[in-house]
């Protein structure tokens, strides 16, 4: 992935979107913003103990790093569900109920999700013109979030699988995943058979592959253009918000629109003494 770093906020961004200009993303770590410690610091969720005032302001300059702003955008209330949000104008500057997967082909308007360990997967249409951002925690999976939501995106938008590229974030990976038997039977009954979604450890536990999960449902819907971030969240708290690592933290953010009163350039290309790639 290209890492960038934009007045003090540093993101991330997917190589097959950073060489696009029709889109414009980004995958916030940790850093930069203004939230006290155990949120510290760029802190998007005001559902954690995080003051409003906090959340505002690392809002805004996470925005602010896209050249977007709160009126360009569309959020969702996470809720480990499978429903699938088709946004469009109506929604700008609002906050969908018990949403965890979003997808849209309004030019001008960005989606906005927060996360500290499930799955990111963003998804790009080129030819129909189409982006979407999935939440795949466990509960997600096991409902078939990702199948549901490029079934949402064939039937809203006539997006064919071959057309469609994936995007996993960062999200919490097998090796710090220590999970329950019986729950990880839920995620396996939701998968293709033969994925190697549980993975035993000498001492008897076992540890659940989300990553892996994610993968064969994308697969199994018939995507193969998948590119994977690699990153554990648990593992990199530096950079990324982890539940399970630290219990009480915050959220970090993804956006993730199509271009046009969106900003002609993205910040990853953006040559502005400002910006600072590394």
């Amino acid at each position: 992935m290209r890492r960038v770093s934009v007045d003090g906020l540093t993101f991330y961004q997917f190589e097959h979107l950073a060489a696009r200009t029709d889109v414009v993303h980004g995958i916030f770590t940790r850093q930069g913003g203004v939230s006290e410690p155990p949120w510290a610091s760029l802190n998007l969720s005001g559902s954690t103990g995080d003051s409003l005032e906090a959340t505002t302001e690392n809002r805004r300059r996470m925005l602010t790093a896209l050249r977007l702003d709160q009126g360009q955008t569309v959020s969702a209330w996470l809720n480990h569900t499978n429903r699938v949000a088709i946004v469009g104008p109506q929604h700008l500057s609002t906050a969908l109920r018990e949403t965890d997967a979003m997808v849209s082909a309004t030019p001008g308007l960005a989606l906005s999700m927060r996360f500290a360990d499930c799955v990111p997967v963003l998804f790009h249409d080129a030819t129909r013109g189409v982006v979407g951002i999935t939440h795949a925690g466990w509960p997600g999976v096991a409902a078939n979030i990702v199948r549901v939501t490029m079934r949402a995106m064939r039937d809203a938008f006539s997006c064919r699988p071959r057309d469609v590229w994936a995007g996993i974030g960062p999200a919490i990976r097998v090796e710090c995943y220590e999970f329950g038997r019986d729950l990880a039977q839920c995620v396996v009954a939701a998968c293709p058979p033969g994925a190697a979604i549980i993975a035993p450890r000498p001492d008897g536990t076992i540890h659940l592959d989300l990553i892996a999960a994610v993968r064969s449902q994308l697969e199994a819907s018939g995507v193969t253009d998948i590119e994977d971030s690699g990153f554990c969240t648990a593992c990199h708290t530096d950079e990324w918000f982890s539940h399970r690592a630290e219990k009480k933290t915050g959220r970090f953010g993804v956006v993730f629109g199509l271009k046009d009163s969106l900003p002609s350039r993205d910040a990853g290309t953006d040559n502005a003494k400002n910006a600072k790639m590394n």
